[in-house]
């Protein structure tokens, strides 16, 4: 095995910090989170205690001032134990907090930050429509200028995070006669009035994660919280889409590797025809590939950190990285339940659940096909 390099001695005792916190803490209250839809907020506190939340920040916001290994770590960590319902995680600390971070104004970082670092206050991202999709420029949701405050009205969905949210990024239209240069992000924040948080929708997988429909009638939200420009916000979420898309890469990679390290010593337990099941050869050479590709994959994610924190990854070779890693994920974890036999049809095994879970990585932070229309147009403009 190739080894890795990205992480120095004190990234390394971070990991095990983070890795024994999930194991006592997180794993034996995950099913009843899968049971309720949603993370307990005492344990986001407890995460935000650990340094587990928005780590990278600067000091001054309540943060670490560490780089984005940080994060990768507990991403990697919560993806090998299996923790789907701390997909908010990734959400809160690698996406929202970043949009304010690199876009909000001085007194809105003093204001969301630190409470962001603590868990005190849960952040989501709220772009999707019923009707838009991916397709951020052809949002509805609107918020109309009124003087000292905007008017805001319409609806989202898929919104991660979005039932126990405190902190909502809203993707909106400023101007409904333009396209992209008509998109604006705001902060709306719970409890305003006119603002609803709908079902928790039932999700095939990722039960514990809370995912929720958001409703916008009449919000009166004050123009201070504009997070950057009128107009610009299409282009901020396009910035930030990298990241986003790295972070989705990092736990897919985790995730795989877990339920291929399990599935190696399942087969090498579990007995058919009077032997090991690892004895035939369609089993070894399964794990074979499975283990090849997963170790090519690795080096390609680790090198893309790399260029992230030197800020060089361009937007087609996230989207690349995106596509592969989630593809890959996907193949390796219906290989692995097919080896489990029927028990990888078994909602106890953690295959399965695996299984079920991943499923929506080849679909949310954009399509796949998305990332394909992305890299064909890079390609075709050469």
């Amino acid at each position: 095995m190739i080894p890795r390099t990205l992480f120095d001695s004190d990234m390394e005792l971070f990991r095990d910090t983070v890795r024994k916190f999930l194991s006592n803490e997180a794993t034996p209250r995950h099913e009843s989170w899968e049971a309720q839809k949603f993370v307990d907020r005492d344990f986001w506190l407890q995460a935000g205690e650990q340094g587990m939340l928005c780590p990278q920040l600067p000091e001054q916001y309540g943060g670490f001032g560490v780089d984005f290994r940080y994060n990768c770590i507990v991403d990697e960590e919560i993806g090998r134990a299996g923790l789907s319902g701390l997909t908010g995680f990734l959400m809160h600390s690698n996406i929202v907090c970043e949009y304010i971070l690199h876009y909000g104004n001085e007194q809105q970082k003093q204001k969301y930050l630190p409470q962001m670092v603590s868990g005190e206050a849960i952040g989501a991202l709220a772009m999707s429509e019923p009707g838009a999709g991916s397709d951020v420029k052809s949002i509805k949701t609107t918020a109309v200028d009124q003087g000292d405050h905007y008017l805001v009205n319409g609806s989202k969905t898929f919104i991660t995070n979005g039932y126990c949210s405190d902190i909502i990024v809203v993707a909106v239209k400023t101007d409904p006669t333009e396209g992209k240069r008509g998109v604006s992000l705001i902060i709306v924040e719970a409890g305003m009035a006119g603002f609803e948080k709908g079902q928790k929708l039932n999700k095939a997988g990722s039960h514990a994660c809370d995912t929720a429909e958001l409703f916008f009638q009449d919000v009166k939200v004050p123009k201070e919280n504009l997070l950057g420009e009128e107009g610009k916000g299409f282009y901020y979420l396009m910035n930030d889409l990298a990241q986003e898309r790295l972070a989705v890469a990092v736990s897919g990679q985790a995730v795989a590797e877990s339920i291929l390290e399990q599935t190696i010593e399942y087969v090498q337990e579990r007995k058919a025809f009077g032997k090991e099941v690892a004895s035939f050869q369609n089993t070894r050479f399964k794990i074979a590939e499975m283990d090849t590709e997963l170790s090519v994959a690795r080096v390609y994610l680790d090198r893309c950190i790399e260029l992230h924190l030197q800020k060089q990854l361009c937007g087609t070779e996230a989207a690349k990285l995106k596509l592969h890693i989630t593809d890959l994920q996907c193949k390796v974890l219906d290989e692995c339940v097919q080896l489990h036999g029927g028990y990888g049809y078994m909602w106890e095994y953690p295959v399965t659940r695996a299984w079920a879970d991943s499923r929506a990585q080849r679909i949310y932070a954009g399509s796949n096909e998305i990332m394909k229309e992305i890299i064909s147009r890079e390609i075709f403009s050469r």
